[in-house]
Formats: structure tokens, sequence, C-alpha cells
């Protein structure tokens, strides 16, 4: 499929939009470098494109999507030559850049997306990204358009629609994010045809003891539970609202014990009066004048004690999980501006665009987090928007510090 060569506009320029030195600070070069030798991909000789700077070139596509290759790249080589103490910046053709990409590949740019994307919240200083000592975090979906490639269409497919099927073939993308920074803990891209929970279980290995997952519907049968709460995580899960499960216990907040039998509720028996299946806590509530809300919710939750988590904490705690869809938002519409199509050709130039626009986003809410930490400010009440442009404006600024200067003598950008 052709495609016309986008620029930045009149008497603009890249180096205004992009701080390469702020990528290299929230993913230094030597733990990059550690996963490209890890996947053997790594530069064996010096040239004016190494692949550490490859790879913090696949984060900066997603920084400005309108913008060309050759334009990315130049600023990319501008700002990582400024750190390094040189004065020149690379040029290089659209061709090379491609072939880099292809020998990258998307794998090191997933593992850096397990290893650096970490949790942002500070109990201390955040206390509302914790509920009971416990780590907020949400997991949800959604799809993403990508290019109309012959490779693209066999590894993703296409959604159908009464015309046969839709314009363009789709991915389906699942993040764990925490729930008060945005933080993307761990990301994954899997085919449009996949099951959802095929597309978030790879996300169950980030969550840990110490954490509160929230997540809709679709998620909390009693082997995705299990596998769920396997992880030593805490669960708070919403369900249909008819769904039947027996009442064991009633508690005195109105919330009540019971099970999740590996076969659905019909399979739960009582045997010396006890149920079998995992123990879960229902929770049934509703929100009376509140527009559009639907006549009742049901959570299930982990949490047994109605003392220690009473039920109205719990129902007003879980619509934190509308959080993701305010990261997808960032994700598609701050991010991604005008481009609504990924615009890799192949299917693993497709997941490492993502993971590298996964990892432009985890940068940006790691300067809103440092931004808000330092003000003694609420991360909520920072723009993500007007942090972004903030991202952009900060050419490697670079110039604001000298390159031999300690990472701690250098100013917030």
């Amino acid at each position: 499929m052709a495609r016309t060569k986008a620029g930045l506009g009149t008497g603009a320029r890249l180096s205004d939009y992009l701080s390469a030195s702020l990528l290299a600070r929230v993913y230094p070069a030597a733990l990059i470098g550690e996963l490209l030798d890890h996947y053997g991909c790594n530069s064996h000789r010096v040239r004016c494109m190494p692949a550490v700077a490859g790879t913090y070139f696949c984060m900066a596509l997603s920084l400005y999507p309108e913008a060309a290759y050759e334009q990315v790249f130049a600023v990319v080589s501008q700002g990582l030559s400024w750190m390094q103490g040189h004065d020149a910046a690379g040029t290089i053709a659209k061709s090379s850049l491609s072939e880099m990409r292809g020998k990258i590949g998307a794998a090191p740019l997933q593992a850096l997306v397990a290893r650096a994307c970490v949790p942002l919240a500070e109990a201390r200083r955040q206390p509302d990204a914790f509920y009971a000592g416990l780590r907020v975090v949400a997991i949800d979906g959604s799809n993403l358009e990508v290019a109309d490639e012959p490779d693209n269409i066999t590894a993703f497919g296409y959604p159908g629609s009464r015309t046969g099927h839709a314009g363009y073939p789709q991915a389906q993308c699942a993040v764990l994010v925490e729930c008060a920074s945005h933080a993307i803990l761990a990301a994954n891209l899997g085919a449009y045809r996949e099951s959802e929970w095929a597309v978030c279980a790879p996300l169950l290995t980030s969550l840990t003891a110490g954490m509160l997952c929230l997540a809709d519907r679709g998620f909390n049968g009693a082997t995705h539970w299990a596998a769920a709460r396997a992880t030593g995580a805490h669960l708070l899960w919403r369900c249909a609202h008819n769904r039947q499960l027996p009442v064991v216990t009633p508690l005195s907040d109105g919330s009540y014990l019971s099970v999740l039998a590996p076969g659905g509720s019909r399979q739960v028996t009582r045997q010396k009066g006890d149920p079998q299946g995992l123990p879960v806590r229902v929770i049934d509530y509703a929100l009376p004048g509140v527009t559009e809300a639907q006549p009742r919710y049901r959570l299930l939750t982990t949490l047994l004690n109605e003392r220690h988590a009473p039920a109205t904490e719990l129902a007003a705690l879980y619509h934190q999980r509308w959080e993701v869809e305010a990261v997808f938002d960032e994700l598609k519409t701050h991010l991604g501006q005008k481009r609504r199509v990924l615009r890799s050709k192949t299917a693993d130039l497709v997941r490492q665009e993502f993971y590298g626009w996964v990892l432009a986003h985890y940068a940006v809410r790691w300067l809103m987090h440092q931004a808000a930490t330092e003000h003694d400010l609420p991360a909520r009440r920072l723009s993500f928007t007007a942090n972004v442009h903030v991202f952009r404006q900060a050419q490697p600024q670079s110039g604001a510090f000298p390159p031999s200067a300690s990472p701690r003598t250098r100013p917030m950008v």
C-alpha cells in the first residue's frame, strides 16, 4: 500500500517536539544493550546507526506518528550524540531504518516493557493509589487497526461486518495499569480472533502479592479466577448481575460469601454443609440517580472480611477500573494523533510498534510522576496532553546540562 511521506508542517522541526535524552533516562542505554545482546540483535561494530539508537527510534515513532522515519531518527541521533558529547547528528536513509527495525524485531521492546515499566506510586506520597495496603491496578483490552498488508491480515485477521469484513485488519491488545498513575505495567498484543482472556492471560505474570486487581465482566470463570489468584494478588472483578451464585454466609454489610465452581454454579454441591469451589465474596449494588447506570451491579472479590473491606468502599473503588479506558484514550488520541492505523506492514513490526508505543506512554507518565512528586501535587491534577506537548517540545535539551554531568545534577525536563 503506497504511503505519502508525512511532514511536520511549515517552520516545524521534529527536534522541537522530542526529547531523546528523556527516553534514555527512563530506559538506560545499558539496559537496552543488555536486552539486545540477549536476543542476538545488538550491533557488533561501530556504525552510524547502532541498535541501541534504533530502539529509541522505535519508541520515538509513537511520539510523533505523522513524521517521516528520517526526521524521527535525525532527532534521536541528535539527542543521543549530545548526551555522548558529540556535536554531529546522524542522517540515514529510510530503507536503512526499515532494515534496522527488522533486525531489532519486537522481542527486545517487549522485554523492555517487562523490565522497565514498574509501578510508580509510593504509599507515603500517593495513598490514594492503595486500598487497605494493596496497590490498585486494573486489566482490560482493546482493539487496534493495523495496516492492510498481507502479513498483518494473516497474523491478526479482519473483524466481520455486514458487508463482509472491516476496512482494516485489527489486532487485540491488553494492558495492566496502575490506576492512580496510569502507568502501563504490562502489555500484550494478539490476533483479533483470539479470546480476550487469551490475550490478557500473559499479563498475570506481572500481578504480585500486594496488588488489588480490578477487571470487568468476562474474566470471572473459575479457571480465570484461580489463575489470577495464584499470583498472590487480590481480585475485585465484575460479573453479570444475574449470575447464579449460592449464598453460603450472609455478611453484615449486605454482601455474602459464595463459591465459584469449576463447572459452573450447577456443580456446586454441599458435603457436610460445606460447598465445593473457590471461595469468593459477592457484592450487589445500584447507582440510583446516575445517568446511564445499569439497574444492578455485581462484584466478586477475594477480600472476604467485610469489616476490613466494607462493601460500600469496594463498590466505590471498583469504578477506578475506568482509568484503563482513560489510558486507551491517551494512547489512541493523544499519542496517536491523526494516525488511527499502526503504520507497520508486517506482524512482527506491528508488535514492535505497539511495544514502542507503550514505552513512549510510560515515559510520559514517568515524567508526570516525577513532576507531581517534586511539587507535591496529586498526579491526577496534571494533564497528560499537556505533558505530551512538553515532552515533544523539550528538544534533546541536552543543552540544559553538560554531557558529563551526573544524572543527579541534571534539571528535570
